[in-house]
């Protein structure tokens, strides 16, 4: 939008200029022609209200970033100013999330296979009980050996 803004600047500019030199050249000649005249001052007009438009988008967009709306995800994760979804756990932006744990809702990314939040297992997508399979064999790993357990 900017770059919309400043080519209409410049155009806006160049009609004064082609209006202040048209003005003059029926002076001149001792000719005015009211429509033409007329004309050209509308073209301005029309452009002067479409950086209007623009001024107004762009202020409400400064005042949405100055807010801090949607600067992090529930997840924690920052959110770049006009994503749709949540880079780190896929949720859609002021939406609940797209994968979550069926025990405590926390945001789980697609590869997880159990909830950094509360530990449970999740079941794989496409499998047959998955969940039941993935907790006994999470069940039947002894860990009395690994010093990192206790």
């Amino acid at each position: 939008m900017r770059r919309e803004r400043r080519a209409l600047v410049r155009t806006r500019e160049e009609r004064i200029r082609d209006l202040g030199g048209l003005m003059l050249e029926m002076y001149r000649r001792d000719q005015f022609k009211q429509d033409l005249l007329i004309e050209q001052c509308q073209e301005v007009l029309a452009i002067e209200g479409r950086l209007r438009e623009i001024d107004e988008l762009l202020e409400v967009s400064v005042a949405q970033r100055r807010e801090g709306v949607a600067h992090r995800c529930t997840c924690g994760a920052p959110i770049q100013w006009g994503s749709h979804f949540c880079a780190n756990c896929g949720r859609q932006v002021g939406e609940e999330p797209v994968v979550s744990c069926s025990n405590c809702g926390n945001a789980l990314p697609a590869d997880a296979q159990f909830c950094a939040n509360c530990g449970t297992v999740v079941p794989a997508t496409g499998e047959a009980g998955g969940q039941d399979d993935a907790q006994t064999m999470y069940q039947q790993v002894d860990r009395s050996g690994d010093p990192w357990e206790n």
